[in-house]
């Protein structure tokens, strides 16, 4: 869980944008995002396999540039 200890002097919009960033690194919206509705296995096994294909596409391109 991300925690952000407020300094005396400091201003409480610089410690919520600290705890902004402390939360997206931690990918904690992405997380509550993939966990929104149920997935079954298949559509798990769908999402992967076309994010697989996405990749090799991906460094498929970045080898024909060079």
């Amino acid at each position: 869980m991300a925690q952000v200890i407020i300094g005396e002097s400091e201003q409480l919009e610089s410690a919520l944008r600290r705890f902004k960033q402390k939360v997206s690194r931690a990918g904690i919206f992405a997380d509550m995002k993939k966990n929104r509705h149920f997935e079954t296995l298949a559509e798990k096994h769908k999402r992967k396999e076309i994010a697989r294909h996405r990749e090799r596409r991906r460094l498929r391109n970045s080898r024909k540039r060079f």
